[in-house]
């Protein structure tokens, strides 16, 4: 997935508005573009950036008893 950086926009801002939690897809990010690490924490307006697909969301579904039934 490519998205563009909007103004005054960070790696961690575009991730977490794209992916969620972005701690998990940080490092991923850097590693697809290794050409904005020149660009410093704020990215220029309009940059395009790889981002790594997104992981499944895991099964929440569980089976429980309750008490009170």
């Amino acid at each position: 997935m490519q998205v563009r950086s909007q103004q005054n926009e960070t790696l961690d801002g575009i991730i977490w508005r794209t992916l969620g939690d972005g701690s998990a897809y940080l490092e991923q990010a850097l590693q697809l573009n290794p050409h904005i690490a020149g660009f410093g924490a704020v990215l220029p307006s309009g940059t395009l950036i790889a981002l790594p697909p997104a992981a499944p969301a895991p099964d929440t579904t569980q089976s429980s008893i309750s008490l009170w039934d």
